[in-house]
């Protein structure tokens, strides 16, 4: 057998590779914002895999791949090339698309991957805007079921590498794409995390598009310069930023979460890489108040009481509990309170406990009876104190 044959066989054999369900944050993220059909952008490295998850991904979801090297490619290549006809005057002068354009409609399906995204010049950039926003490359529209992700490398490590323009970058979700250590150990033994897309629960839809809405809406009314913020250095311009548009993205985004029970680690991926890291850790914040349990609800059968597991969210419902009281304080919404607090120390961190329970004592009447709770909570109290004392 020649021996460009057995190199052939051996080349084979390294290819096959097979994939588990594994919990991957980033991929989970990156199939989220597919599924909800946002172009995705990832930020990383040179070398540490970027292309070759996208090559799984499309091989995961059975989407053919095209790649474009925008670097490579002139503008007139997104933007599309002028045709003259027989009579320019009567029927114009239409853009005639690249050939990778008219496979992928031609095909109907199909990933699109903008890869080295960042050494594309700024006229080339100025041409991609209608295509990863419209799906329009030039006379041709790219049909609904073509997902588009691109890759770049910061600008330090690049070859000859350029800034991202403002309206390029804020048509993307960002996501900073490392490897996990073990991650790669295992997929050069041959087995690499399996890319799914979400399972989206269709009795939620309802819900999941409510409770997106709330959240966005109920922030920004209360934070009204959240709206659009564009960074004033020219670096952070290039990532994500809030913007009327971000915020639509970020807002369907936690739709598809919240209908397909995404990890909140996904979700804030992908939140922080579209409105970007200060307003996206506001809109987490305003989502966890939104999952907090009814003080009243707490307050009227606090021996059933369920608190959060989080320690920063039970300790927000045990300060809405006090502050509920602290509105309309009577004896036995007082006492409930204090059983409340006595279960959080036996079911959690009793620092936790420590601050509502001095707020607590302080809003008692002088008629009111200790309770019986209180003797169940000292104990953890004073030993917290105590060490903290140390």
């Amino acid at each position: 057998m020649p021996t460009l044959d057995i190199a052939a066989d051996l080349l084979a054999l390294l290819r096959d590779t097979d994939s588990e369900p594994r919990a991957d944050t980033q991929l989970e993220a990156l199939t989220l914002a597919v599924a909800a059909d946002l172009p995705v952008l990832l930020w990383g490295e040179p070398g540490i895999g970027k292309t070759a998850a996208l090559n799984q991904l499309a091989e995961a979801l059975d989407l053919p791949l095209t790649t474009v090297i925008a670097s490579v490619h002139e503008p007139s290549d997104f933007a599309g090339l002028p045709v003259v006809g027989e009579d320019p005057a009567v029927q114009g002068v239409p853009m005639a698309p690249p050939d990778w354009a008219v496979r992928l409609v031609r095909t109907g399906r199909g990933l699109l991957f903008l890869d080295e995204l960042s050494t594309a010049p700024p006229a080339v950039q100025a041409a991609l805007l209608r295509l990863v926003l419209e799906r329009q490359v030039g006379a041709l529209r790219l049909p609904p079921q073509v997902r588009i992700v691109a890759a770049a490398n910061p600008r330090s490590s690049a070859a000859d590498g350029w800034e991202l323009s403002a309206p390029l970058a804020n048509r993307f979700v960002h996501l900073q794409w490392t490897y996990d250590h073990d991650v790669v150990v295992r997929g050069l033994g041959g087995i690499w995390p399996r890319a799914e897309l979400p399972r989206l629960d269709a009795a939620r839809l309802r819900d999941a598009v409510a409770h997106a809405r709330r959240a966005v809406c109920g922030l920004l009314s209360v934070r009204p310069t959240l709206v659009h913020k564009l960074p004033g250095a020219e670096a952070r311009r290039g990532g994500a930023w809030p913007s009327p548009r971000s915020w639509e993205m970020a807002l369907r985004l936690i739709a598809f979460a919240t209908a397909a029970g995404a990890s909140r680690d996904a979700l804030s991926m992908l939140v922080r890489g579209t409105v970007g890291d200060g307003p996206g850790l506001e809109l987490l914040a305003a989502l966890d108040r939104m999952d907090l349990p009814d003080p009243e609800d707490l307050l009227e059968n606090p021996a059933a009481a369920v608190l959060p597991e989080r320690g920063d969210m039970r300790q927000a419902a045990l300060d809405a509990v006090v502050a509920a009281v602290r509105q309309r304080p009577t004896r036995q919404r007082w006492d409930a309170a204090w059983s409340l607090l006595a279960r959080a120390a036996e079911t959690g961190p009793p620092d936790l406990v420590v601050v509502p329970a001095t707020t607590l004592a302080a809003l008692r009447d002088h008629e009111w009876d200790v309770p019986v709770a209180i003797e169940r909570l000292s104990g953890a109290v004073d030993l917290t104190r105590r060490l903290a004392a140390r």
